[in-house]
């Protein structure tokens, strides 16, 4: 899927993602370190999902309250832009003004710092061969 570098302040959306995440979307700390932006269709199954998992025991929660105060609804500009919060954009370990890694992944789009990206997409890479 996409997969581009662009400024940590505003981020691009990939032109064929825009359609779906237009006019708002939610930005939310993603695993392994990235930014998730979702549809607010994801974002309600992502909720829901988190929910049951803490109603079950498999989420404590602080991890339910970590996620929750650290997602964020924002709009999409004319350009397909959305800004990053200062705590997601540390969160991910990004810099105002630094290049990221914009990458789809399905059903939400990812904010990667490059390094960390380029570990998370080595290592899936070797598990992928079976060589992890």
């Amino acid at each position: 899927l996409a997969r581009r570098s662009c400024s940590a302040w505003r981020s691009s959306l990939p032109s064929d993602f825009r359609p779906r995440f237009e006019p708002r979307c939610y930005l939310a700390y993603g695993q392994d370190g990235c930014i998730e932006v979702m549809t607010p269709e994801a974002f309600e199954d992502m909720a829901n999902d988190l929910l049951a998992r803490q109603k079950r025991g498999e989420l404590t929660l602080a991890e339910l309250r970590t996620k929750a105060s650290n997602a964020f609804a924002v709009a999409v500009d004319g350009q397909g832009r959305v800004t990053i919060d200062r705590d997601l954009r540390s969160f991910a370990g990004i810099e105002p003004g630094s290049p990221v890694v914009v990458s789809g992944a399905f059903d939400r789009v990812e904010v990667w710092h490059p390094e960390s990206f380029e570990r998370m997409n080595t290592a899936g890479g070797l598990a992928l061969k079976g060589s992890a």
